[in-house]
């Protein structure tokens, strides 16, 4: 009977709890799945009239005022609009000509059944905008609204799969830019402002909602069927020269395939797009308003081509946005990876016409393996496709699993349905669900009507599992040293029972010739009779074509006697699968770096250069001792000048400065990288801009120069971009080499306010923990850990992870181990995907210390 009563007790509180507000689910903060689900069922025809005020001085509030238009088809809940907002904001509210007191709770604008009816139903606002999401600055301001983040700005239904449409009206200061989703209706002047009207927008979810406004350049040109409008505030005159044109062709050429593969026209009515200083992504796809970063648009003469491609690409990846999330949207941002996935695969399906002269499948390679490899291999791994119960919780899905293993997961998948039938479906989900949502669910089953595939089992793995495979191989040869039988079979790194389906090639190699065979893996292990009966090979390259997914046996890179590969992707997997065999534990880590010196020497293929030095400074900087590097600087800093003072292409050169000014803490480096930047040594074929002159400065800064607050001071005075120079002073402190100047900047990043402009604060933050001042940089460590929830919390959705690359990321120390091991003793609870970031974040410093103690691992330090 006891136990009856406590359990009634408890199901009548919850009951109550529930029916607080009649509503069928427990109100709570953000917008849990239960209420998104209601309101689908529950609203339509949505339609917001914004209009807002925008003062001349930035910190003055913004007054605003929203027309809602909506259908209701039931009234057994109360309506329920989305305000993450102080209830104060909220000045009045009219409902159906009827003003209402304001009811404001848990995150929530709450209207009652009885002042709503079946049908339309007009709700107005008046209210202070909300600013986490609102990037203002003295002369220009920006919205970045995904994925939960326009109720920070606005009141609205902020789940991705009720769409409506927009009208916007923004007043704003006298000559300053407005751009938004929708076409410039008219304009109005009011006393030294500017009132911008726009028209209906098209169909968008609440985070591809935007608008830009400030002192911003603007250009036109129609490089296709219609105009196209930029707003920049780039002032570099050769910068603006090399890349305007090319910005735009871009963006066509991103149409015009599009329009092709997909067979839907260019879904709305405009492409207008903004370049902004020190963007906290690439980009984001806005409907209609495209933002990026600028630095990563306007490039000049000198820029290598690598930065060139990435340009193509991302102006590619935000342009197949258009079709893959705007036009169509994953029903639930469990499925935010949809989106991304196909922007990143068209990306490089786009980038392949522009760049003729780039080996497009090894740059798809060195873009995508070693990202994903980065988190996966790692105690935070997961899954392609996560659970969600809250929209607040969505941002910590964002990472490289989504963004680089997603797309070696599709190119799978295409390999296995075959081309044809992967576009046809594409095209069939296109049009389906047009101004619509979508799930993967919805996509597989588009897909199976055109192959016998089990797509389904095929999806369990690669998309709702986490890890990678490890694979192995059996050889048996005969007394004639011929292969009997050749068995390659794979297990979970996890020890979870799963199995990738998947393809990809091997090579024996052989003295004076190499021998591919194709590998078609749907099971645990797979029986390679094409290679019965062939000679013993000097050794076996795994994986040779770049497309299978794991980590493979290793290829002997210490052996005198196998012949030089030619091919560009054979060769460069093997470089990221010995990067991966390293980290296993199965290659002392001076072995791997010599083996990558003496490639970089050699190495002829900007891609691979630019892979192989990344590598490079991970393992120089993580997995060496300081005293192991004090020894090895020498041995690669002379081998990067002498090569710096060859005749070899420009881009090349470029990358292998880089890797020199990255390394160059040695006194004897420093004053080589202090002669290039003085200019009393000038190499020859060298391309450097202002931007390089300043990362010179910085770099000298860090590595101690004596007389480096006159360089720091110097450089201050060569920038002439007005963003640049603001940036570079926000940073300075992190440069200082008095150690109470960088502790009091680290303890002003507790105040958010000092933490908006997101990129600047992770440069900082970078500058602060860099390696050399690992000794002081140690005091602050638990304090960045124990900052990370509310990081999460005012930060947009890159920038947790950013966070702790920056900090815990840059440590390798005991003491470091230690005060990770103590953080996660200390918050047991710690929310799941933020579990998963700070595990990924912090897997270099686990792995040295926890390697195993056999012989060829990486030691403890």
């Amino acid at each position: 009977m006891k136990t009856f009563l406590i359990t009634l007790i408890a199901s009548l509180a919850l009951l109550s709890c529930a029916d607080k507000n009649n509503a069928p689910f427990k109100l709570e903060n953000g917008v849990s799945l239960e209420l998104a689900n209601y309101r689908k069922s529950q609203i339509s025809d949505i339609n917001y009239q914004l209009d807002f005020n925008i003062p001349k001085d930035r910190n003055s509030p913004i007054p605003a005022k929203l027309v809602l238009n909506v259908e209701i088809s039931n009234l057994e809940a109360p309506l329920y609009l989305d305000f993450k907002e102080k209830t104060a904001n909220l000045k009045s509210i009219v409902a159906n000509n009827k003003k209402i007191t304001v009811v404001h709770e848990e995150e929530h604008i709450i209207i009652a059944p009885k002042h709503l009816n079946i049908g339309e139903n007009t709700i107005e606002i008046e209210f202070i905008a909300g600013e986490s999401s609102l990037n203002r600055n003295d002369t220009y301001l920006y919205t970045l609204l995904v994925p939960d983040r326009a109720r920070t700005l606005f009141p609205c239904f902020d789940q991705p799969n009720l769409k409506a449409t927009y009208s916007l009206d923004i007043t704003a200061p006298k000559d300053w830019a407005v751009l938004c989703g929708a076409p410039k209706v008219n304009k109005e002047e009011i006393e030294g402002f500017t009132k911008h009207h726009f028209g209906k927008s098209d169909q968008m979810s609440t985070y591809l909602f935007s608008f830009v406004a400030g002192e911003f350049e603007t250009t036109h040109q129609n490089p296709g069927k219609f105009d196209m409008k930029m707003l920049y505030r780039e002032t570099n005159e050769d910068k603006i020269a090399f890349s305007t044109d090319t910005i735009f062709n871009l963006h066509q050429q991103s149409i015009s395939f599009l329009e092709d593969y997909t067979d839907h026209k260019f879904p709305f009515q405009k492409l207008d797009f903004a370049t902004i200083p020190g963007y906290q992504y690439g980009g984001m796809e806005q409907v209609g308003a495209v933002q990026y970063k600028e630095s990563t648009l306007f490039l000049d003469e000198t820029s290598t081509e690598n930065q060139k491609l990435q340009r193509v690409k991302l102006i590619a990846h935000e342009t197949s946005h258009m079709w893959f999330g705007d036009l169509v949207t994953m029903d639930w941002f469990n499925d935010v990876w949809m989106k991304e996935v196909f922007a990143n695969f068209m990306a490089d399906k786009i980038a392949n016409p522009v760049f003729l002269e780039i080996n497009h499948d090894l740059a798809f390679m060195t873009t995508h393996y070693p990202r994903a490899y980065g988190e996966d291999r790692t105690r935070g791994s997961n899954p392609i496709r996560q659970e969600l119960d809250n929209l607040k919780n969505a941002g910590s899905l964002y990472g490289s699993i989504i963004y680089s293993k997603a797309p070696i997961m599709m190119r799978q998948l295409e390999a296995a349905l075959g081309k044809e039938a992967f576009q046809k479906g594409v095209q069939k989900y296109i049009k389906t669900y047009s101004n619509s949502n979508a799930t993967w669910n919805d996509l597989i089953a588009l897909f199976v009507e055109n192959t016998d595939v089990d797509i389904e089992k095929w999806s369990e793995v690669w998309v709702n599992g986490p890890g990678r495979p490890i694979f192995h191989e059996q050889i048996v040869y005969d007394s004639n040293e011929r292969i009997m039988s050749f068995t390659i079979s794979q297990t979970a790194e996890d020890d979870s029972y799963r199995v990738w389906p998947q393809t990809f090639d091997i090579t024996l190699v052989y003295k004076d010739s190499l021998q591919n065979i194709a590998v078609d893996m749907k099971g645990s292990s797979v029986e390679l009779s094409a290679a019965v009966g062939k000679s013993k090979p000097l050794s076996i390259i795994y994986n040779s074509n770049g497309m299978g997914y794991g980590v493979f046996p290793m290829y002997d890179i210490e052996s005198e006697e196998t012949p030089e590969i030619k091919d560009d992707i054979t060769r460069g997997y093997i470089y990221i699968n010995s990067y991966e065999s390293a980290l296993n534990g199965l290659i002392k880590p001076e072995t791997i770096l010599e083996f990558y010196r003496e490639s970089l020497a050699t190495e002829k293929n900007e891609l691979l250069t630019n892979l192989l030095s990344g590598y490079i400074s991970n393992l120089f900087w993580k997995y060496l001792s300081p005293e192991e590097r004090i020894k090895y600087q020498p041995l690669l800093g002379d081998m990067l000048w002498s090569q710096l003072q060859m005749e070899i292409p420009a881009n090349m050169k470029k990358t292998l400065f880089s890797t020199f000014r990255s390394i160059a803490f040695s006194e004897k480096s420093t004053a080589q990288l202090y002669s290039v930047w003085h200019k009393d040594h000038i190499i020859p074929n060298l391309k450097l801009n202002q931007d390089d002159y300043t990362k010179m400065a910085m770099s000298l800064a860090l590595f101690n120069h004596t007389d480096y607050e006159n360089i720091l001071q110097e450089a201050k005075e060569d920038i002439k971009n007005p963003d640049d120079l603001t940036e570079f002073n926000f940073l300075l402190p992190s440069l200082s080499n008095d150690l109470a100047v960088r502790r009091e900047f680290f303890k002003s990043l507790k105040d958010k306010d000092n933490r908006q402009r997101e990129s600047w604060v992770l440069s900082a933050l970078s500058n602060l923990n860099h390696p050399l001042r690992d000794e002081e940089s140690i005091k602050n460590l638990r304090t960045s850990l124990d900052m990370l929830e509310e990081v999460q919390k005012t930060g947009d959705i890159f920038f947790p992870k950013g966070w702790l690359n920056n900090t815990i990321g840059k440590h390798t120390s005991a003491e470091a181990y230690t005060i990770l091991n103590d953080f996660l003793r200390d918050n047991p609870n710690l929310e799941p995907t933020l579990l998963s970031k700070l595990l990924q974040a912090s897997d270099d410093l686990y792995r040295v210390h926890t390697f195993s103690e056999k012989e060829g691992s990486v030691p403890a330090k």
